[in-house]
């Protein structure tokens, strides 16, 4: 049923009115130039031509944004899908546009089409994600109405994903956008559906940029703690965990599962995974990842930390041995914190095997043969430590003095003939 032409007449030309009011103050800041000579025409005429101007491209703009706005709200599907993609052309044409699409009431349109048959309709949906997104950008008050309209409520089911695996980057992308808002009531009343989709598009065959979009909206929900029983009752944190092991994901999950620690069902999900030591052990390792090895170190400490068992856990893991490299290779962070640990596993260690009375059974002779094998091993490790530590000093010093305009083998041969073999111990 169309609406009455009496009501149709009010909008058009409500319409037009705002659209030639916003035309006119965009185009009096950009007047038209013309030769500045008197003799060749006068300041009368260069006024009726900047009118002019400003008519026949009021024209042309009044149409076609009338011709958009009326396909998005009365079109039939395919109307609808290229008013859509109208409005994302021009909203990245000129930003100054969005707050005159906003008042034209572009916003429930277009989640409305986003709640429409998702198995049917996958472009159109996808049309309407990608102009919702561009009215997001930079505007609190465009996600806040895409908010309160329902958006979060709206998402794809686990059933839809195969039909419109297509558009899952750009509700990746929207959600991403839209968790800015993620410390508001309105978005904490919606989070268990975004987490939700958020952790099945992770577990699907999604390309690494939606991985990545996801991981990111995950962390800005994770930094409000209301949040922290949501994620992980919907199973964040082993998915957290295995995109850790990936070195181009990693800095991406890390600092989620950084956040959730910090909380009691955090910490207790993290523990109960039998796979969390050798993961956070191995990420100690990687020498071209310093900004993972710091967050792995960081929730190490949150684990060991007054829990003797996790840190008997951490021992048996193999953990000791990553931290002295740390201790010695890494960035002057990541070190602070692995002497902190390697203190903990000191002092836990002087506490189970201190001195008592009694025979002392399971020691090993001085000079057994064992006891010499094992002291030469500690030895060679350490010194390999230790060169590796010199050599990457080297290299920071290195290209220190490069960014001073130093050449690099005068200081590479003033650091050697400074350094001799002598000031080691062995």
């Amino acid at each position: 049923m169309s609406p009455p032409i009496s009501l149709y007449s009010y909008v058009k030309i409500r319409f037009i009115n705002r659209v030639r009011r916003f035309l006119r103050s965009k185009l009096s800041r950009k007047r038209f130039r013309m030769p500045s000579d008197p003799s060749d025409i006068s300041r009368t005429k260069v006024r009726e031509k900047e009118e002019g101007m400003i008519r026949k491209y009021d024209r042309a703009y009044v149409l076609q944004l009338q011709r958009t706005v009326k396909s998005l709200h009365f079109g039939n599907g395919e109307e609808k899908e290229k008013a859509a993609m109208d409005i994302g052309r021009l909203l990245k044409e000129s930003a100054k546009v969005r707050k005159l699409m906003v008042d034209l009431g572009v916003i429930p349109a277009l989640v409305a089409m986003v709640d429409s048959d998702q198995l049917m309709a996958g472009e159109r949906i996808q049309a309407a994600v990608r102009a919702l997104i561009e009215l997001a950008n930079d505007s609190f008050l465009n996600k806040t109405l895409m908010v309160e309209e329902g958006i979060l409520s709206k998402l794809p089911k686990k059933a839809q994903f195969t039909a419109i695996d297509s558009s899952s980057h750009e509700f990746a992308e929207l959600l991403l956008s839209l968790s800015s808002l993620a410390n508001t009531q309105l978005f904490l009343a919606s989070t268990e559906p975004v987490v939700l989709y958020l952790v099945t598009i992770l577990n699907s065959e999604s390309n690494p940029k939606t991985k990545t979009s996801c991981l990111a909206t995950l962390f800005n929900i994770s930094t409000v703690l209301e949040n922290a029983e949501t994620l992980i009752s919907n199973g964040v944190v082993p998915t957290l965990l295995r995109f850790s092991c990936v070195k181009e994901l990693s800095e991406k999950s890390l600092p989620t599962l950084a956040n959730l620690a910090v909380t009691s069902k955090g910490k207790q999900a993290l523990e109960s995974n039998s796979q969390f030591p050798q993961i956070l052990i191995g990420i100690l390792t990687w020498e071209e990842k310093p900004k993972c090895q710091e967050l792995s170190a960081y929730i190490i400490m949150i684990l060991a930390h007054q829990s003797r068992a996790q840190r008997e856990r951490l021992a048996k893991s193999g953990i000791v041995p990553a931290l002295l490299e740390l201790a010695l290779l890494g960035t002057p962070l990541a070190q602070k914190r692995a002497l902190k640990l390697l203190q903990w596993f000191k002092d836990e260690r002087q506490v189970r095997v201190g001195p008592h009375s009694g025979p002392q059974t399971g020691r090993v002779t001085a000079g057994s043969a064992f006891n010499m094998n094992e002291i030469e091993k500690g030895k060679r490790i350490m010194r390999s430590l230790v060169e590796q530590s010199l050599y990457k000093n080297m290299e920071i010093i290195t290209r220190r003095a490069n960014a001073g305009e130093v050449e690099c083998s005068t200081i590479r041969r003033t650091l050697v003939s400074s350094t001799s073999s002598k000031s080691l111990p062995f």
